[in-house]
């Protein structure tokens, strides 16, 4: 789970920018795509479980959780504006800025600590019992030995260096 060059500059760039907005980046991906590349930004909120419900600026009524339209509407302003000024991407690109919904991707290890027991889906970089993709209940969540222990059909348990995934996302849940 390690960002390449390119995409911790431009973490690192954007993230005061984000931090500004009352979010917090979740994450990023940056896929360059020839003459237009895209980059997807990841804002969350922590969940407020007192928070009354409030009318938001669109007549919406949140309930003190979760990315609304506005959150991601000001984030695009603010990081579009830090863009802009340092132009840290060549040619065009497209700006993407969500929420990372409930089937959310993980960035860094830490993330995953927040999901134990929950299903994860997981792409390697390397095979491990002959395979590279898995869909697996998470155990543990080792930031020590930067490592993960899954179940993988319900009955075989793995350790996976946390450098050998490539990509992780949450499964959602019914």
């Amino acid at each position: 789970m390690k960002l390449s060059n390119k995409t911790q500059a431009l973490h690192d760039l954007i993230a005061p920018a984000v931090q500004a907005c009352d979010v917090n980046l979740w994450g990023i991906e940056f896929i360059p795509q020839g003459k237009r590349s895209l980059l997807r930004i990841f804002i969350d909120k922590p969940v407020d479980e007192t928070a009354e419900p409030v009318l938001n600026e669109d007549g919406e009524t949140e309930l003190g959780r979760g990315i609304g339209v506005q959150d991601c509407v000001r984030v695009t302003q603010q990081v579009g504006a830090i863009l802009d000024v340092h132009d840290p991407i060549s040619g065009e690109y497209a700006l993407e800025v969500s929420s990372p919904g409930w089937d959310r991707p993980f960035f860094q290890l830490e993330q995953m600590s927040a999901y134990i027991g929950q299903q994860v889906a997981l792409r390697l970089i390397s095979a491990v019992e002959n395979r590279r993709k898995f869909q697996a209940k998470l155990l543990l969540v080792d930031l020590e030995n930067e490592m993960i222990q899954v179940e993988v059909d319900g009955k075989h348990v793995l350790e996976i260096d946390s450098h050998n995934i490539d990509k992780a996302n949450l499964i959602y849940q019914d």
